[in-house]
């Protein structure tokens, strides 16, 4: 279910998707985006949480007047605080990029008793020196939002990137952001700087990184991952500074392995959670495929395999879906379970967790180690299927 909310003087603008019994989610977004940067997460996120995103003040549908002229990062952080509260939210899972993630960890330093679990996207203790922020401020103040749209692409995604229909249409809506509701929220990101109290956090924590973000460099991630108590670091190949757009599937792998693992505490919610990880791993049609083929007898192995496999290993939070990929193609490789392989192969190509260059090197250390000869069948599967996904996709 999505339910858009009717604009009001003190609510920042947001939009609620997914059953409302489910546990929240609430989602933060970037400078200069709007709650649309979280669209290719959605539709698995909402599966099993009730999904709540909302616009920065002059972004979207939120009134740039919400956000006063010396506001900061908590005054952000308290009218999250003000939309749970009118949502009848108390306790949250909270997941922000950059400026929307420095909103969360100042809930998670704040108001620790609200946060179940946070995820920081591309975000920083500390964007680096003020005085460059100030700059900008003053910039756009004075000019207009057009020159900080005119060099976002380079800040914001790779140069292969740039040019993608989902790129373009973030840097269009760059250009409808208000002018100083934006430099005032520049201000705030100057002043900003919790990097001597992140220690203090108790929430569970996901840092996922941008391997080529220029904005908070995975310097900033490593940060936070190495601050933050038990805190799992994501770094992710070939993406920039909105990684959700740029890299959609293994942005929404790692959030919903890092959510599944704080809400699975009994069998039905690994179930539930064991499901949504299962359809982001292995695809909806394979999953679909499976269910419909389900009888009354193997219903107790698709039961065990979806609340134990998937609910209760694949989210757990030490290791990221990328490095389980490839530890199960190993394994697979290992024991010449070609079918198996196969599938994983596919699924981990397609939702481009893996490219053809890391299975090359996943199966060349499977060949040392797990013998020639089962590197050779699983070579020739893997050329089979990327022959197969290239063929499709210029059919498409």
């Amino acid at each position: 279910m999505t339910t858009p909310n009717t604009p009001t003087a003190r609510l920042l603008h947001h939009q609620v998707d997914g059953p409302l019994a489910a546990p929240p989610l609430i989602l933060g977004p970037s400078l200069g985006t709007t709650l649309s940067v979280w669209d290719a997460q959605i539709p698995a996120l909402a599966r099993g949480h009730r999904v709540v995103r909302w616009d920065l003040p002059g972004h979207g549908g939120t009134p740039a007047a919400l956000f006063p002229a010396d506001g900061d990062v908590a005054e952000l952080g308290r009218q999250v605080l003000r939309l749970a509260d009118a949502l009848g939210i108390e306790r949250f899972a909270y997941a922000g990029i950059s400026l929307g993630g420095a909103v969360g960890t100042w809930l998670a330093l704040h108001h620790p008793d609200r946060i179940t679990s946070l995820a920081l996207v591309c975000s920083s203790a500390r964007f680096g020196e003020p005085a460059a922020w100030r700059a900008r401020a003053a910039l756009v103040r004075t000019q207009g939002i057009g020159p900080v749209a005119d060099t976002a692409g380079a800040r914001w995604f790779t140069a292969d990137f740039a040019d993608s229909p989902a790129a373009r249409a973030a840097l269009a809506g760059l250009r409808h952001v208000d002018p100083l509701a934006y430099a005032a929220l520049c201000d705030a990101l100057a002043a900003h700087d919790l990097r001597g109290a992140l220690a203090h956090i108790t929430a569970p924590t996901l840092v996922v990184a941008g391997r080529d973000d220029p904005a908070t460099p995975v310097a900033h991630a490593r940060e936070l991952a190495d601050t933050i108590p038990g805190t799992t670091l994501v770094e992710l190949p070939g993406a920039s500074h909105l990684a959700p757009i740029e890299r959609p599937a293994p942005v929404t792998s790692a959030l919903l392995s890092h959510f599944a693992a704080a809400t699975a505490t009994d069998d039905a919610s690994r179930r539930g959670a064991g499901l949504a990880v299962r359809r982001t791993v292995l695809g909806d049609a394979h999953v679909d495929r499976a269910i419909a083929r389900t009888t009354p007898f193997t219903a107790v192995f698709q039961d065990f395999i979806t609340r134990y496999a998937w609910g209760e290993v694949w989210t757990r939070p030490g290791l990221d879906h990328r490095t389980r990929r490839c530890l199960t193609l190993t394994a697979l490789v290992a024991r010449g379970h070609h079918e198996e392989l196969a599938m994983h192969l596919r699924a981990a190509l397609v939702s481009g967790d893996l490219t053809p260059e890391d299975v090359q090197e996943v199966l060349l250390q499977a060949a040392v180690y797990c013998g020639v000869p089962a590197a050779n069948a699983a070579f020739a599967a893997a050329d089979r299927i990327i022959a197969e996904i290239s063929q499709t996709a210029e059919e498409k």
